[in-house]
C-alpha cells in the first residue's frame, strides 16, 4: 500500500508500510496492530526526531520503536549520514499520551490497576483475632498494648495458639500473623524496649466491619483496660520455685495489666510536662515508676555464657572459641550480640514463666559483659574512634562490671614500639577514667580459661540467689538508666535485671538512636573528641542545630572567626579533667561545624 499523502516522518512511514506488507503476506496476526501503526503515524502532524518518541502514539510498544530504531541506524550508516541521538526527554509537549492499548505482535497492554478491595481477615485467624483484641481499647487510645495483653484478648478469637506451634516441626504461632498486618497498615507499632501495639485508621475501619458482621452467637470483645485507681505500696515479688510459680491473691493478668497502665499514665506525664524543677530550673531525674519486681527463685535458672557469633580465631577456624569452652565444660549460647563480645544470662528452666509476667524471653541478663580486644584490633579502633564509641555504648548498657580483655599477640616491635605511648594511655583511661576491669592476655587460649573460670564463678555466685527483674512494660530509653542509679542509690545492697530481648533493643544502635546519640556520635567523629567531651559539649548545646546556630551567633569577619574558635573552650573553661576543651581543639571543631 503506497504512501498516497504526505506525511511528517516518511522515512519511518514507509518502514512500517514495509511491515504491514510482510504481515499481510505471511498471514501474521500482527497485521492489525502494524495498521494501526501506521495509521497513526501517518495522521500525525509532527515531526520526531528520534524513533523512541513514537511511544505516544497509538500502536506503537518498545518492541516496534526498538525495530525502527535499528532501520534508522542502519539507514545513517549505509548513506553515511549521522545517526540521531536518543533524546533525554522522549515526550513531546502538546502532543496526546497514546494509550498503549495496541501492542505490536500481539503484545498485551498493561493491565488496569483495579481498586483493591478492603481488606477482609480470616475468620477466627490470627489477623482476625488481632484486630479484635486491639479493638478492644478506646478509639484514640495512645497507650496501645503489649505483646502480652493482646495476646491474652486475642487468643478466645483465634483456632490458633499466640505462644505454642501447631505443628511440633513448625515454629510459627498465630502471633506471625502479626508481621502481616504491619505490612499492611492495619496495626503500627511503637516503643523500644517494649513494644505497644495499636491500629491504624484503617485498622479501626476493619475492626468495625468485622464487628458488624460477626456472628450474634460469637463472644463480645472484652471491654476497654480501665485504669488502676492506685498502686500497692508495699507490693510482693513473684516467686519462682521447683513447684511453679507462687500464686498471689490476684491474677498474674490484672497483675501485668496494672503495671502497664502504671507506665503508660507515667509515660504521658513525661512526654506532657517540662522535665524540669520549678524551684530550681534544674532537670528532675527520671525514675522508674512504681512496679512489682519478678523473683526468680534458687535453682528456677540456669547461668550461661553467651557468645557473639563474630569472635572467632580465623576465617578458616570460626568454631574455635566455641569447641574449645565446650571442652572445658561451658557450653555456651551463640548469637549476634548488640553490645559486647561475651555477657551472662541466666536462663529460665521455664522457658514462659517470664512473658506470663509481662517480661520477654526466658533469659535475665547478669552484671557482666566482656569487650575482647587483640593488640592490633586495639590499635585501629583507638585510631578510627570505635574505641571511644565502643566505651561510650559500654558505659551506657547499665551493666555494673564491664571486663575489657586485652589480647596481647605478637605484632612487629617497630609498630608495637611506635604505638606504645597511645596503647598504655587508651588502657589506662579504660582502668582510671571509665572504671572498667582490664584483664591482659596473651593469646585466645588464654581468654577462653578466663572466659570458663568466669562462668564457674558468676554460677556459684548467682545460682544459689534469688533475682529480682525488672518488668519490660515499664522501661524507657529514658529512665532506664536514670531508673537504675535511683534504684541502685537507694538499695544499694540489691541487684535489679532487665531481660535479654529488653537489654538487646536498649543496647541495639538502630532501635534506641536518638537525636541526642547522633550528636553525640557526630561530635565524637573529630579526632582527640572523646565520650566525655562530647557529653560536655551536648550538655550545653542539645542539638547539632543549636551547635551551629551559636556559631553562627558569633558573626562574621575576622572577629567573629576568633570567637567561633575559642567558643567551645570558652564556654567550658571553668571544667577540669578528662571533659575540659582545649583551645587548639576547640579551634578544630569550629573548621568542622561553624565552616571557619
Amino acid at each position: 500500500m503506497p504512501v498516497e499523502e504526505p506525511c511528517a516522518n516518511p522515512l519511518l512511514l514507509g518502514w512500517v508500510q514495509e511491515w504491514v506488507d510482510q504481515a499481510r503476506d505471511r498471514n501474521s496476526k500482527g497485521v492489525t496492530t502494524y495498521k494501526k501503526a501506521y495509521a497513526a503515524l501517518k495522521a500525525c502532524p509532527v515531526t520526531f526526531q528520534h524513533p523512541s518518541q513514537l511511544q505516544q502514539l497509538k500502536g506503537f510498544g518498545p518492541k516496534l520503536c526498538d525495530r525502527l530504531t535499528e532501520k534508522l541506524v542502519k539507514h545513517c550508516r549505509e548513506n553515511g549520514l549521522p545517526t540521531p541521538k536518543r533524546p533525554r526527554r522522549s515526550i513531546i509537549p502538546g502532543l496526546a499520551d497514546g494509550d498503549g492499548d495496541d501492542q505490536e505482535d500481539g503484545e498485551r497492554p498493561p493491565k488496569r490497576q483495579r481498586k483493591a478491595k478492603p481488606y477482609v481477615p480470616t475468620l477466627h485467624s490470627g489477623p482476625y483475632a488481632i484486630i479484635l483484641g486491639l479493638a478492644t481499647l478506646e478509639e484514640g487510645n495512645r497507650n496501645g498494648m503489649t505483646k502480652p495483653q493482646l495476646i491474652e484478648v486475642a487468643q478466645p478469637h483465634c483456632d490458633a495458639s499466640f505462644t505454642a506451634p501447631s505443628d511440633p516441626r513448625s515454629f510459627y504461632t498465630a502471633w506471625n500473623s502479626m508481621k502481616t498486618l504491619l505490612d499492611k497498615d492495619i496495626v503500627y507499632e511503637r516503643g523500644r524496649p517494649t513494644r505497644r501495639y495499636h491500629l491504624t485508621d484503617e485498622g479501626w475501619e476493619v475492626a468495625r466491619r468485622i464487628q458488624q458482621t460477626r456472628n450474634p452467637a460469637q463472644p463480645e470483645p472484652a471491654q476497654p483496660i480501665q485504669p488502676v485507681q492506685s498502686v500497692q505500696p508495699e507490693p510482693q515479688p513473684h516467686v519462682l520455685d521447683d513447684a511453679g510459680p507462687q500464686r498471689s491473691n490476684r491474677s498474674p493478668s490484672l497483675e501485668v495489666q496494672d503495671r502497664a497502665e502504671e507506665t503508660s499514665s507515667y509515660i504521658d506525664v513525661v512526654a506532657n510536662a517540662a522535665n524540669t524543677d520549678s524551684s530550681s530550673g534544674h532537670p528532675k531525674p527520671l525514675e522508674l515508676p512504681k512496679f512489682r519486681p519478678i523473683r526468680l527463685a534458687p535453682g528456677s535458672f540456669e547461668v550461661q555464657l553467651v557468645l557473639d557469633v563474630r569472635e572467632v580465631r580465623a576465617k578458616t577456624d570460626r568454631d574455635y572459641m566455641q569447641n574449645e569452652l565446650a571442652k572445658k565444660g561451658v557450653t555456651p549460647i551463640m548469637r549476634s550480640l548488640e553490645l559486647g563480645d561475651a555477657l551472662w544470662v541466666a536462663k529460665c528452666r521455664d522457658a514462659n514463666f517470664l512473658s506470663r509476667l509481662g517480661a520477654e524471653g526466658d533469659e535475665v541478663v547478669l552484671d557482666y559483659i566482656v569487650e575482647r580486644k587483640r593488640l592490633d584490633d586495639l590499635i585501629s579502633s583507638v585510631k578510627d574512634g570505635r574505641f571511644h564509641e565502643q566505651k561510650f555504648r559500654l558505659k551506657r548498657s547499665g551493666i555494673k562490671n564491664i571486663i575489657y580483655i586485652v589480647e596481647e599477640i605478637s605484632m612487629d616491635s617497630e609498630v608495637l614500639d611506635r604505638r606504645a605511648s597511645m596503647l598504655q594511655s587508651a588502657i589506662a583511661s579504660t582502668q582510671a577514667v571509665n572504671g572498667f576491669f582490664v584483664k591482659k592476655t596473651q593469646k585466645m587460649d588464654d581468654t577462653i580459661r578466663y572466659l570458663t573460670r568466669m562462668t564457674m564463678l558468676l554460677k556459684k555466685q548467682y545460682e544459689d540467689k534469688s533475682l529480682l527483674v525488672i518488668p519490660t512494660e515499664i522501661l524507657t530509653a529514658q529512665n532506664y538508666l536514670p531508673g537504675l542509679a535511683d534504684l541502685r542509690g537507694k538499695e544499694p545492697t540489691t541487684d535489679y535485671h532487665i531481660t535479654y530481648p529488653a537489654f538487646a533493643s536498649l543496647a541495639s544502635k538502630s532501635d534506641m538512636m536518638t537525636l541526642r546519640d547522633l550528636f553525640l556520635k557526630m561530635l565524637m567523629c573529630t579526632r582527640n573528641v572523646s565520650a566525655t567531651k562530647a557529653l560536655e559539649i551536648q550538655k550545653r548545646w542539645k542539638t547539632p542545630y543549636e551547635f551551629i546556630k551559636a556559631y553562627e551567633n558569633c558573626g562574621e569577619g575576622e572577629g567573629g572567626k576568633k570567637r567561633k574558635g575559642e567558643m567551645v573552650s570558652e564556654q567550658m573553661r571553668s571544667l577540669v579533667g578528662p571533659g575540659k576543651i582545649t583551645k587548639p581543639l576547640s579551634m578544630k571543631i569550629a573548621e568542622i561545624w561553624a565552616d571557619t
